[in-house]
């Protein structure tokens, strides 16, 4: 099965290229399921589905037409499915501090519980095999991140903290019922989770494996946007997630040039569209007009796909590989472009506001640095079959 996330700023239509994406496999043949994470659950009006019929489902799957299901996750219901243990223990422990019932209750949905509920699903379509794609609509980019890296999260929980914890519950419970009235989690409340991280073993290795899933990003081309994505890109590269295409969604044409009311915004897009060729390159990037008209209902979605994909398959890898990545050697630190084409005639590697900027003839690339090598700066640079080798030192450091 293939999974494609689509992460983005939110507004910018990511919500709409999923939905298009989605039927367009559909057309062409995939069992696909469209899940949407994102809180504001606009998955079902982009397919124009009454209010009732989403209601009724409770967060399960809705078929919209053959081949094609979509899933807005309810996490009220998906508690109910399976944190109860968890959520009762964490409604009893707000509860005890004195607020509200209805407040404790509320307060009891954790954040990341969505993330890591949608982390299951993941899990259980990829196992049953019952869908050759999924397509998961992520929330804005933040909790985007925060999905992608839940489950390494998770894993380190599980392998050294949760069995320390469980045996001082165990040992500590019939002592703290003595002392206070404050509760301590029993062991239902541990099984609970125990019983959850089974169902979610091995995510973490589809998230990282590129021939089953691709982040595909969206994005305007505005300048908060574009900054937004370029962080995107940059974790999910650092956590070995597959980036496999750029959505430019809602580009004007360059026929509203001659319009007095928007010459300045076709030339304002133009100029962070060269931005974003030269931030993303090698990675495919997609450039898809603003259209007419809202994009609601099967018709328009059936046209945006074809916009967005034209003659490609969207279950298709786009791009495989990791066009930079940090390495750390002996306590220093170097990144590692993937160039084949450049030669040192004419190369320039600097350092600008928090990025590494190559520089060779028409080419241009930018490298967003992580905040741990923010304080590093180029100290000399090598090429070494077809990838550039950049060596960073710290600003105070000498170049040795």
């Amino acid at each position: 099965m293939r999974v494609i996330l689509f992460s983005g700023k939110g507004g910018v239509g990511k919500t709409t290229v999923s939905a298009a994406t989605a039927y367009r496999l559909s057309s062409l043949g995939y069992r696909t399921i469209v899940v949407s994470l994102d809180p504001a659950h606009s998955l079902g009006d982009a397919f124009d589905i009454p209010e009732s019929e989403k209601i009724k489902a409770k967060g399960l799957p809705i078929k919209v037409k053959e081949n094609l299901y979509i899933q807005e996750i309810d996490v009220q219901e998906e508690v109910d499915r399976y944190w109860g243990d968890v959520y009762r223990f964490l409604e009893l422990l707000f509860n005890t501090t004195g607020l509200d019932e209805i407040v404790a209750e509320e307060l009891a949905i954790l954040p990341g519980m969505e993330e890591v509920t949608s982390l299951l699903y993941v899990n259980k379509y990829y196992r049953e095999k019952e869908f050759d794609v999924l397509v998961l609509d992520l929330p804005p980019t933040g909790e985007s991140l925060r999905f992608v890296s839940m489950p390494v999260v998770l894993k380190w929980y599980m392998k050294k903290i949760f069995n320390v914890e469980r045996t001082i519950a165990r040992v500590a419970r019939p002592v703290a019922r003595r002392l206070t009235d404050v509760p301590l989690p029993d062991d239902s409340y541990f099984q609970a989770l125990e019983n959850f991280y089974e169902k979610l073993k091995g995510v973490d290795e589809l998230l990282i494996d590129p021939s089953v899933t691709s982040v595909r990003l969206v994005m305007n081309p505005e300048k908060m946007v574009i900054k937004e994505s370029q962080r995107a890109f940059l974790y999910f590269n650092l956590f070995g997630v597959n980036v496999d295409a750029i959505i430019v969604n809602r580009v004007l044409s360059p026929t509203l040039e001659g319009c007095e009311d928007m010459s300045r915004w076709v030339m304002t897009q133009r100029k962070y569209l060269q931005d974003v060729y030269s931030l993303f390159s090698p990675v495919p990037i997609f450039e898809v007009p603003l259209l007419e008209d809202e994009v609601v209902g099967e018709e328009k979605l059936k046209i945006l796909s074809e916009l967005i994909y034209r003659d490609k398959d969207p279950a298709q890898v786009l791009f495989e590989g990791k066009p930079y990545e940090f390495l750390e050697e002996n306590g220093e630190y170097m990144i590692k472009l993937r160039a084949p084409f450049l030669t040192k005639e004419g190369l320039s590697v600097l350092k600008s506001e928090g990025e590494i900027v190559v520089r060779w003839r028409n080419f241009k690339n930018h490298i967003m640095l992580p905040r741990k090598l923010r304080d590093y700066e180029p100290a000399g640079a090598k090429l070494e079959n077809g990838y550039l080798i950049i060596k960073l030192k710290k600003e105070s450091q000498e170049v040795s």
